[in-house]
């Protein structure tokens, strides 16, 4: 199984490599570079839900501090899997676009996120629509994938990280429809 990540991380950040992607990536996965895109959500939350905007801002809140806590203080500092830009064997090898930091790599902490973002979002209307619901898998995969073409995730990492996103943003958004 590991050989299977190691050859889909290297597809992935070797053979894709472009001029494009590389200008690209380093920006996508960034969280500043979405700011507008999280202002559009909390003001579509606002005007969609009105009086109930509070409830739902909350249980997005919820849903981030969840992910977050779960992937980068729980899942892993019990893992402690080395970032494959770290990994002494493959480190010379790993197309390294960003910088990369001394945390561990299993789940990715941007994957679970964002994942968790969209699988909350998923359960309020208006967000129920298959194409609403398409872009946002898109761009929390997206997002993921671009973990692995900088060269601080493995695959696996992306993989795990979507689905305990997923599970969370499930969750909560059942959770808070229970509220309102």
């Amino acid at each position: 199984m590991e050989e299977l990540d190691y050859g889909i991380f290297f597809l992935i950040n070797h053979s894709l490599q472009n001029a494009l992607f590389n200008t690209v990536t380093p920006y996508w996965r960034n969280m500043f570079f979405w700011l507008p895109v999280y202002i559009f959500l909390i003001t579509l939350i606002i005007q969609t839900f009105k009086n109930k905007s509070p409830i739902i801002l909350l249980g997005v809140i919820i849903t981030i501090a969840l992910s977050d806590t779960f992937s980068s203080k729980i899942i892993k500092p019990y893992f402690k899997r080395e970032r494959p830009c770290n990994q002494v064997s493959i480190q010379k090898k790993v197309h390294l676009l960003v910088p990369a930091g001394s945390g561990y790599s299993f789940p990715s902490s941007h994957a679970a996120n964002h994942f968790a973002l969209s699988f909350f979002l998923f359960g309020l209307e208006p967000f129920k629509k298959t194409w609403i619901k398409t872009l946002l898998i898109f761009w929390a995969a997206t997002i993921a994938l671009a973990q692995v073409y900088v060269g601080l995730h493995y695959p696996s990492d992306i993989f795990g990280g979507a689905i305990l996103g997923a599970f969370i943003g499930w969750l909560v958004s059942k959770l808070v429809r229970i509220i309102y």
